[in-house]
């Protein structure tokens, strides 16, 4: 499709909440061919943003121009908000390559489009936050929270999006970002065009200059969910502290030197606040800290009693591998989706510790597992994804 090809070339060359130091929003039209162009809407988005060039631009260009693209980390909710009710009276579509970023703010920007389509992991979201240095008593930040929330969800419904996006992005924290899988931006209406299963409308050539702004960077897989409903990761929400000792501390920090904020038992209630790449945010006893990914079963992944122990065989950094071990093992093994999005093969019952341990020594003595097979109470463990035998 011409915009996938225009998307990549530009990479080649080049919150929903609050960011900042990055520079304002500017604004560059970058042609496609003799017919087709685009407008890189590259910055942060600041609260006294002035877009008429941008309406300007949009107007000159007339029926030559008809696409948004982004290099923005975000900034002011409720001026994205405004440039997507513009997109959306020009009507202007919006188009987003994984190479570039749109994250936070921008994504409201980006709703506007009449058309939008992305690709994988190119739009990111997480909760509201103020910049660094706002000075604001509690009752006024309540206020401003639940007006912009209110504001935000009014914006979502008016542009079709399901409001139910806001909903996730207030499961990560500002210094957290949840990037969104293909599957999940046509779930919440974020997108209505598939870039992949679209017929090509023109051919398009590289841009004749270059975009400036932000250099294109690697975003995080482990935060973008696949597409393939079989290593999708849920949202964790609860859980309860489950560990080999039987108890641990809620940290202050991610970091098992960090302070101590709380001594927890096993069994104990947690609520997931934000979801980290190897820590959980999470509230007890009205207390907020973090416990590793290790330390919580999670109420949204696998169900196994609580007592039980797993035996892990082995770990593989892709699904090919993980399942054609599980395919020639003599043993009735299985293949698991983990937290890190490896996947662990493990014997498919689960035991008692005590069984388990003895079950373990034993296939070691026979030569049955490699040395360095384990005892585990899987907590990372998501879901069974491959041929239990």
């Amino acid at each position: 499709m011409f915009v996938k090809r225009f998307l990549a070339a530009t990479a080649a060359t080049v919150g929903f909440f609050i960011a900042g130091h990055a520079s304002a929003l500017t604004f560059s039209v970058e042609p496609l061919d003799n017919s087709k162009a685009a407008i890189l809407v590259s910055g942060v988005f600041e609260p006294t943003q002035d877009l008429s060039e941008f309406v300007l631009l949009a107007k000159t260009l007339g029926g030559k121009f008809g696409i948004v693209v982004f290099n923005s980390p975000g900034g002011n909710p409720s001026k994205a908000i405004e440039m997507g009710r513009l997109i959306r009276l020009l009507r202007l579509s919006t188009f987003q390559f994984r190479g570039m970023e749109c994250s936070s703010a921008c994504a409201l920007a980006f709703m506007g489009g009449i058309t939008r389509a992305a690709e994988t992991g190119s739009i990111g979201v997480h909760k509201s936050s103020f910049s660094e240095g706002t000075a604001i008593s509690v009752d006024d930040a309540v206020s401003y929270i639940q007006h912009q929330t209110a504001q935000t969800i009014s914006y979502m419904t008016e542009m079709g999006i399901d409001p139910g996006l806001l909903q996730l992005s207030f499961s990560y924290e500002k210094d957290d970002m949840r990037y969104l899988s293909k599957s999940e931006m046509a779930q919440y209406k974020l997108t209505n065009l598939d870039l992949d299963t679209s017929s090509p409308s023109v051919q398009a050539s590289a841009p004749s200059t270059p975009p400036t702004g932000t250099e294109a960077r690697a975003l995080p897989d482990y935060r973008i969910a696949s597409d393939d409903q079989r290593f999708q990761i849920p949202l964790a929400q609860t859980g309860a502290l489950r560990v080999p000792k039987g108890k641990e501390y809620l940290r202050q920090a991610e970091d098992q030197k960090s302070e101590k904020l709380l001594p927890l038992k096993n069994g104990q209630r947690v609520e997931i606040v934000s979801v980290g790449e190897r820590w959980y945010r999470v509230r007890v006893k009205g207390k907020e800290g973090y416990l590793h990914h290790n330390w919580v079963r999670v109420d949204q992944f696998l169900d196994q009693p609580f007592e039980n122990r797993f035996i892990q065989i082995r770990s593989f950094d892709n699904y090919s591998d993980a399942a054609a071990y599980v395919q020639s093992s003599d043993l009735p093994v299985t293949a698991y989706l983990a937290t890190n999005k490896w996947y662990a093969v493990a014997l498919t019952r689960t035991l008692p510790p005590k069984s388990a341990i003895e079950l373990l020594n034993g296939l070691k003595a026979q030569g049955a597992v490699p040395d360095d097979a384990f005892m585990t109470v899987g907590n990372t463990y998501v879901r069974s994804v491959c041929c239990s035998n």
